[in-house]
């Protein structure tokens, strides 16, 4: 497994002197484009729509959970990023903590897989898989991570988004109000004034 890793990452990571628009591009999708994620949230929830509410509550909640469960993976098997071992073509500064599974990749996979089990917000979530994608090559690309921790946060994040989706009907009726209530009360002076919804 570790000599297939190895072997894709070497197709895949950047040559010792890349092209000045694949650099760029690799670092806009490694640095930048994972800030769509908290965007797209903060637009389900001014929507007004409670399945919307949901659909956002169920993304926050199962990217937290994966994020600790990647957390006890690198507790319990610190992989070195490609530029620690050393191996392959580093562009982009990372602290040399462990690569797997990728929390960048984690993170927009599971809320693409919590959006790709709703109806109503798929396309949504088969852009963010796709933009999840873009990311993964990227920081392969620059030289801070290996196939495999993009591997494992796919299946990290499609455990953790399939697990809230099929608990969340035992807990988001009781959740809800409550987060809706703290909602009201942190923003209420931008309620009143018609900024936001209330």
């Amino acid at each position: 497994m570790e000599a297939l890793n190895l072997l894709v990452f070497s197709y895949i990571n950047a040559p010792a002197h890349p092209s000045m628009f694949m650099l760029g591009m690799a670092h806009f999708f490694a640095t930048y484009a994972i800030w769509v994620v908290p965007t797209l949230l903060m637009i389900c929830w001014l929507r007004r729509n409670p399945e919307h509410h949901y659909i956002m509550l169920n993304a926050l909640l199962a990217t937290g959970a994966a994020l600790l469960v990647n957390n006890v993976i690198g507790m319990l098997w610190h992989h070195p990023r490609p530029f620690a071992m050393p191996t392959g073509h580093n562009f982009l500064y990372h602290e040399a903590d462990p690569s797997f599974p990728s929390d960048h990749m984690t993170v927009i996979m599971t809320v693409a897989f919590t959006f790709l089990l709703r109806h109503r917000v798929r396309l949504l979530g088969l852009g963010l898989a796709v933009l999840g994608t873009l990311i993964g090559w990227s920081r392969i690309y620059l030289g801070v991570h290996f196939p495999i921790d993009m591997a494992g946060a796919v299946i990290v994040a499609f455990s953790s988004a399939f697990i809230i989706h099929v608990l969340s009907p035992l807990f988001m009726p009781s959740l809800y109000m409550p987060l809706r209530s703290l909602y009201r009360k942190l923003f209420a002076p931008l309620i009143k004034r018609g900024w936001l919804f209330h």
